[in-house]
Parts: C-alpha cells; sequence; structure tokens
C-alpha cells in the first residue's frame, strides 16, 4: 500500500483543487467502497451534502478531510488501489469508479475515488480535540510532523526490545515509514533490518532518523514511488522515485555503495532487501 509520500503527495492535491469547496451531492457506486461506514450508501452521502471541506490533513500513512462546520472528518482508506483523482466532470467515468463527489461551486471539477481492488474506501469518524478522527488516535506522529519528538522516539525504540524493521513499521512508534522506506533508511544508516533495537545509541538513532527524514523528502521531491499505474497523485500522474531506490527491488544488482550484490530475504509475508556487506547481520548470542 502507499507509504507517506505517496499519502503526502495526494494531501497536497486535495488541498489545491477540493479544499474549500461546498459538497453538492455524493454518489456510492459500489457499497464496499463506504463499508467502513456504519450508516451504509445513502447515509455517507447525506452526512456530506453541503458541508465544506477543510484542509486536507495526513498523519503517517492515513489522510483524511474534515469538514469546517462539523466535528466529522472524511477518512481515506487507499489500500492496495485506491486512488483520489480531481477530474473535470465530462471525463468519462473510470472503470473502476467506486464514489462520486461533485461541488457547488461550477468549477466543473469533482472528486472520484477509484478502486481496483476494492479494499479500500471512504467514512466518516468523529474528530477527537486534536483534529483526529477517532479511529486513528492510537497512530504515532510520523518524522517530518513538526511535532515529533525525537529523544521520546529513542526511549520508545529501546524499550521495545524488537528488532528495528519491525519498530520501524510499528505505526503507534512511528507512522509513516512502510517496507520500501525503511529498506531504503536502513540501507542509508547501512544498519541490518535484524538488528536489536536495545543496542540504539542516541547518535545511532538521531543519525537513523535523519536517513528516514532524507529517503523521504527525497522521495517527495519525486512525486512518491510508483510500481504500477495504481499509485497517482490527483492528476493521475505517477511519481518515480522508483528510479532512485538505493535497496528496494534490487536483488543480485550491485551496491551502489560496495559494489556487493544486493540480496532479499522474506520477511513477515514482506521482502527486505539489503547489501550484505554494509548491512551486516547481528551477532546472535552464544
Amino acid at each position: 500500500m502507499p507509504e507517506l509520500p505517496e499519502v503526502e503527495v495526494v494531501r497536497r492535491g486535495l488541498e489545491r483543487w477540493v479544499s474549500g469547496r461546498v459538497v453538492q451531492t455524493v454518489e456510492v457506486r459500489h457499497p464496499r467502497a463506504v463499508r467502513r461506514h456504519l450508516a451504509g450508501p445513502e447515509g455517507f452521502a447525506k452526512a456530506l451534502a453541503g458541508h465544506r471541506v477543510g484542509e486536507a490533513r495526513r498523519r503517517g500513512k492515513y489522510l483524511w478531510l474534515p469538514l469546517d462546520d462539523s466535528p466529522f472528518s472524511v477518512l481515506a482508506h487507499l489500500g492496495m488501489s485506491g486512488q483520489l483523482l480531481v477530474q473535470p466532470q465530462d471525463t468519462p467515468d473510470e472503470k473502476h469508479l467506486r464514489i462520486r463527489i461533485r461541488f457547488e461551486d461550477g468549477l466543473g471539477t469533482e472528486l472520484r475515488f477509484v478502486d481496483q481492488r476494492t479494499f479500500g474506501g471512504l467514512s466518516l469518524h468523529e474528530n477527537t480535540p486534536d483534529g483526529l478522527p477517532d479511529v486513528i488516535a492510537h497512530i504515532a506522529r510520523d518524522p517530518l510532523d513538526p511535532l515529533f519528538d525525537d529523544a521520546a522516539f529513542h526511549t520508545a525504540l529501546r524499550a521495545r526490545r524488537t528488532t528495528i524493521k519491525r519498530a520501524l513499521l510499528d505505526q503507534s512508534l512511528i507512522s509513516g515509514v512502510g517496507n520500501i522506506y525503511a529498506d531504503e533508511a536502513l540501507w542509508r544508516s547501512r544498519l541490518h533490518y535484524e538488528r536489536p533495537t536495545g543496542t540504539f545509541t542516541r547518535p545511532r538513532t538521531a543519525e537513523l532518523l535523519g536517513h528516514i527524514r532524507d529517503v523521504m523528502n527525497d522521495a517527495l521531491a519525486a512525486g512518491g514511488t510508483s510500481f504500477d499505474s495504481l499509485y497517482v497523485n490527483v492528476n493521475g500522474e505517477s511519481g518515480y522515485f522508483d528510479r532512485s531506490l538505493d535497496a528496494y527491488g534490487r536483488e543480485g544488482e550491485a551496491c551502489r555503495r560496495c559494489g556487493t550484490p544486493m540480496r532479499r530475504r522474506a520477511w513477515m509475508n514482506r521482502s527486505s532487501y539489503f547489501c550484505p556487506r554494509c548491512q551486516r547481520a547481528p551477532r546472535l548470542p552464544v
């Protein structure tokens, strides 16, 4: 599923093209797209009609649109193939169009939720006092958040007593880091994915956080990582950071740092890509 840079690219597009507009009508074309909304398709459509969309927001991989005059927000679950597209109203419907939202301003564009695999969807949730949809109140801040606390993260990291990649994918500890960017940041940090978190010093944690932020900002500058046509911005354009990946997907290719062939290992129903020379495996206790 998309990670922080891809979701941030979509958020920026929504901020430009959708925020501030008043919802006129909502058409739910497939009930699975609103299955997390307990009132169903008709209830979802009625709840949005007439409300002004606020500033698009994101925490980690989670994206939502607050309703300015309401204590509720529309939370977007992109899943494996969900897309939020801003399209001219006369554009032919996409094959997998699930939800259409039209606005009162007459600008001629509408918001469409397209989802080939129907794992994603939109749902309405009450906001917490911090302005988050209540169902994601447990999600930690992400490393690009100005309020992210590096010192608190280091303390929590050491207390987890796990391995570093497992910790990076724990959204209650640090949000927004998924499999791709974890591998990229660990490669840049010369850290093996099985390195125990209890061995991290404050300088080592600070270095890792720096590389996480760098790789995410690099990906943002490239519009995110797109391995197929499913990961696009609101205008349907793919990112191209996949051309700059140093670790992920490069099994058998030369490490860009030392020339050693990169390796891939099965890991938690995923894959981990690493350099066996630059990222040496931790020694097992005797």
